[in-house]
């Protein structure tokens, strides 16, 4: 079990680890040595999640979702392996986190006499403006 927050926690069978080669700098390293973590994690048929958590991971998970509902995070930022895959699960912890916490509720608010006064100055202004660029007939 991989604790994500106290009430949450995700089963280490869920999660798939595969190692790649990483691009950019790094010598002879990069080119013999499988350093960059590709976390799978398949959050559509997750039973660690309920499923309020899941429909909120899955919206924000954006491109890094496949489309058969499986998260795919890549870490490649570390010259090792181990420090790319504890970085790869650090950042789903922070994603599921995010995802446990539900978004607030909008309190419905009216606009304020005073704010209305304002819209309706600012209204009569530019009604004004505009009148003034009208030419001014000779029959009036």
């Amino acid at each position: 079990m991989i604790p994500v927050t106290r009430s949450l926690s995700i089963h280490e069978d869920e999660i798939h680890f595969d190692f790649i080669r990483a691009s950019g700098p790094g010598g002879q390293n990069v080119n013999k040595v499988a350093t960059a973590a590709q976390l799978r994690f398949d959050v559509k048929n997750s039973r660690s999640l309920p499923p309020g958590v899941r429909a909120r991971l899955a919206r924000s998970a954006g491109r890094r979702l496949t489309g058969e509902g499986v998260l795919v995070i890549e870490a490649r930022r570390f010259r090792t392996q181990q420090k790319n895959r504890a970085d790869a699960l650090e950042r789903l912890k922070d994603l599921v986190r995010k995802a446990a916490t539900p978004p607030r509720e909008r309190k419905k608010t009216r606009p304020s006499q005073a704010s209305k006064e304002r819209r309706l100055k600012q209204k009569r202004i530019a009604g004004d403006k505009k009148r003034m660029r009208s030419p001014v007939g000779e029959d009036e």
